[in-house]
């Protein structure tokens, strides 16, 4: 019996590709407090989906790279990313049956974790938020987590990604 190839790693790297295209995308500066961590959500998706394909060390990779692209500290984004895949790759049998709702509660429950992580290590090198939008990311991801899960979800159906 042989073991079959894993399908849609393309898939996989080009949604995170597209995340990180739209964080890059520029708003208007009144928007950019809203702007949702969608690395961070696209993260949560795969992790749940394909706990045994993306997981601690993706999620590494991926922080570095955010890193990099936002011109953060280095390791900054890489321990927020680390602890959500963590958290995300210990509950996902119970993440996935719960209903979009609970999950996008979830969601905010663990980008509120991430950010919190970049608020400490933000506040140690002497650059704290001045303003309480700060955690609004939180909020836009839970709001779009719906919609993301879904075309994600039709995503790795169709290109039967696993």
């Amino acid at each position: 019996m042989t073991d079959h190839p894993r399908h849609g790693t393309s898939i996989i790297i080009l949604s995170f590709i597209a995340a990180f295209m739209l964080t890059a995308m520029p708003l208007p500066d009144w928007a950019q407090p809203w702007r949702p961590v969608w690395p961070a959500m696209v993260l949560v998706y795969w992790c749940m989906a394909l706990p045994e394909r993306v997981g601690v060390g993706v999620a590494w990779c991926l922080g570095l790279l955010l890193d990099v692209q936002q011109g953060t500290l280095l390791g900054q984004n890489a321990l927020g990313f680390t602890l959500i895949a963590f958290i995300t790759l210990t509950l996902y049998q119970r993440l996935r049956v719960c209903s979009l709702a609970k999950q996008a509660l979830m969601v905010a429950f663990l980008l509120l974790i991430y950010l919190l992580i970049s608020l400490w290590i933000r506040t140690m090198v002497g650059y704290p938020p001045r303003q309480w939008t700060y955690w609004m990311p939180a909020l836009t991801s839970m709001l779009l987590w719906p919609w993301l899960f879904i075309i994600m979800r039709d995503l790795r159906r169709k290109y039967r990604v696993s």
